[in-house]
């Protein structure tokens, strides 16, 4: 059965220690406002960009380095990770509402479910 996709967030995860400095040198160099998550004092969003992809700031547990990963967003999870295992990803975790997986080159990525609605329907790919 056909499923859809699309590469929908760039998340900035930052550790403690710098996750303050990031936050705020993100939020002027791109002059979009933090937006805290008021269910998740960890999250941040700087909003939508083109094409409503987003930008968010994750803070992260201590010894995590620094580092940028995507959300690919999707409405069938097991078919995503599929798909882009045959295509040379791998499975990291399980993180029980979304995997945790990595490209070729060993860069972290996520598998989500629907997350910027309006958006997800307008650009993203159907699959076989």
């Amino acid at each position: 059965m056909p499923h859809r996709s699309r590469l929908a967030i760039l998340l900035l995860d930052l550790p403690p220690d710098v996750h303050p400095a990031g936050l705020d040198f993100w939020s002027a160099a791109t002059d979009h406002p933090v937006e805290p998550d008021m269910a998740d004092p960890s999250w941040h969003s700087l909003g939508s960009f083109s094409d409503g992809f987003h930008l968010e700031v994750q803070r992260t547990g201590e010894g995590t380095p620094p580092r940028w990963h995507v959300d690919v967003e999707t409405d069938d999870i097991p078919a995503e990770v599929a798909r882009l295992e045959a295509l040379g990803a791998r499975r990291e975790a399980d993180m029980g509402s979304f995997w945790r997986m990595t490209d070729p080159a060993g860069l972290v990525f996520c598998v989500v479910g629907i997350q910027t609605g309006e958006a997800f329907e307008r650009y993203a790919v159907t699959w076989p």
